[in-house]
């Protein structure tokens, strides 16, 4: 009898454990794959799922949660989808989506979660950033007052950008938008500044052109190449300025200054809405999502200048929009236009009519404005803007009658030589010492008298003249931050010197 107790009660046991034992799957961090297609998974379960965390895939093969509904979860993959199929598993990381950073970066081209793909071997860093970080707070923030020397005259003198500003590129495409940028970039060399050149959605026959280009300048060894090529998924070109941003911040925090190109955002635009309408999410005006604007606004503020306390490095961003016929009130122009920090609109007439580059300084404006110049290019170029648009008036004006008075036809032939001077070849940024002295020439008048097409001889020579005999002259701007009116007598006696054929123009070497 004894015996049989024994069994009942071990039979009970184990009844009563059987009954503990929960009859359902724990998807806290597991999930099943219910559906696949156009690089979006359809999950069942990762019930704890955080938005933007990391997914592993069989393979392994990764992904970024983008969709978190009732019954499933959305996630964006990162490559191909041919690996993943209905039925498999996949699971939680606990981690965020980070891409690595520090030096060992400089000089590489890398994708947008920071692998290399220049074939120069593995990235041996030690660190990495979350892709997604808050934007530095308002007290955290220093107002912008250094300049970023763009060596390109237009910008410079009239639309001055400061370390830790935001200053939109905006035109119709093929009218220089990335020559500017590229300019830029290459300007930075010996100025301490980190560059980053995000490319999203483009052609590798053109990013490898402009890899080769800062090569050719000796510009890669302070760039850092992030490219989601137009061949790759929208889930890796909505990543890559993100990515781009992080990789930046890295170098911001610890007091130095950054140069971010974002190449451009109207297609990672796009890619946004290509990928949040895989996800079913409800279109908007022209189909982009309701958040369209707060996915660049959310970028675009991570850019400033620190205060000291925190190291006083800075963020400076050159984002690229291209329009649609000049049409800057489009939906993507208007956001981004009201996000930045001013904007520098490129004019397709301008640049069919041979100004290059082809900045309309009507339409483009800097916020921070002179704030981000030095006194002397301050005092210099104060009036280039006013005098640029009596031009164009009397321009306009001249074409309806023959007889022009004096004053109106002095008008004409000095904004004529102006607009000259201010033209400037690609891949050719001068140095601040240069451009002053440019501006100062033309805004002397003394060029008045001169065909303009002869215009960039002269001022080649003279600077070459400077420069062998003259060299103080350039190192009292660039390094005294003055210039003289006895410099200022000195430049226009050389200029007359030339003017009057008695300085060689064998000086003068080719671009």
């Amino acid at each position: 009898m004894s015996s049989i107790k024994d069994l009942n009660s071990l039979s009970q046991i184990i009844k009563d454990e059987i009954n503990k034992v929960e009859n359902h799957i724990n998807t806290a961090s597991v999930g099943q794959v219910v559906s696949v297609g156009d690089c979006i998974a359809t999950v069942y379960g990762l019930d704890e799922a955080m938005y933007g965390e990391l997914i592993v895939f069989p393979g392994p093969s990764y992904g970024m949660v983008m969709n978190i509904e009732e019954n499933n979860i959305g996630v964006a993959l990162f490559g191909d989808d041919i690996s993943i199929k209905e039925g498999d598993l996949c699971q939680r990381t606990g981690e965020v989506v980070s891409v690595p950073v520090g030096d060992s970066l400089l000089g590489r081209v890398v994708n947008a979660l920071g692998q290399p793909i220049d074939g120069k071997g593995k990235i041996n860093a030690t660190e990495s950033r979350p892709v997604e970080m808050p934007a530095p707070s308002i007290m955290d923030r220093e107002s912008v007052c250094e300049p970023l020397e763009t060596g390109i005259k237009v910008i410079d003198a009239m639309i001055p950008i400061g370390k830790g500003q935001r200053e939109l590129i905006i035109g119709d495409r093929q009218t220089g938008k990335t020559a500017i940028a590229i300019d830029t970039i290459i300007n930075q060399k010996n100025k301490d500044v980190i560059c980053i050149y995000c490319a999203i959605g483009q052609k590798n026959s053109s990013l490898t052109q402009i890899v080769n280009k800062l090569k050719q300048f000796d510009a890669l060894k302070y760039t850092v190449v992030v490219s989601a090529n137009a061949s790759q998924s929208s889930p890796m070109l909505y990543l890559a300025p993100y990515a781009a941003t992080s990789i930046g911040e890295y170098w911001m925090r610890q007091g130095k200054n950054v140069l971010i190109i974002y190449d451009d955002l109207s297609k990672h635009a796009v890619a946004y809405r290509t990928l949040l309408l895989l996800l079913r999410r409800s279109p908007g005006r022209e189909a982009y999502p309701g958040d369209i604007f707060y996915l660049h606004s959310r970028l675009l503020e991570r850019s400033c200048r620190l205060t000291d306390e925190l190291g006083g490095g800075s963020i400076t961003s050159l984002p690229i929009v291209e329009t649609q016929a000049g049409d800057i009130s489009a939906y993507i122009p208007t956001n981004i236009i009201s996000i930045t920090d001013g904007q520098l609109f490129l004019n397709t007439d301008m640049f069919n009519a041979g100004q290059r580059p082809a900045i309309d300084s009507s339409l483009s404006v800097s916020r921070v404005g002179s704030a981000a110049q030095t006194k002397i290019m301050k005092k210099e170029s104060k009036n280039l803007r006013m005098e640029l648009a009596n031009y164009h008036e009397m321009l306009d004006f001249s074409r309806f009658g023959s007889d022009l008075d004096k004053a109106t036809q002095k008008i004409l032939t000095h904004g004529a030589v102006l607009l000259e001077v201010l033209k400037q070849k690609q891949y050719m940024p001068l140095s601040m010492s240069q451009e002053i002295i440019d501006i100062f020439v033309v805004q002397s008048g003394s060029l008045d008298d001169i065909n303009p097409a002869k215009v960039h001889s002269i001022l080649k020579l003279l600077s070459n003249y400077i420069m062998t005999h003259n060299i103080d002259i350039y190192k009292n701007i660039a390094i005294n931050k003055t210039f003289s009116d006895e410099d200022k007598k000195t430049v226009l006696s050389i200029l007359k010197d030339i003017k009057d054929a008695k300085i060689n123009d064998a000086l003068v070497t080719e671009d």
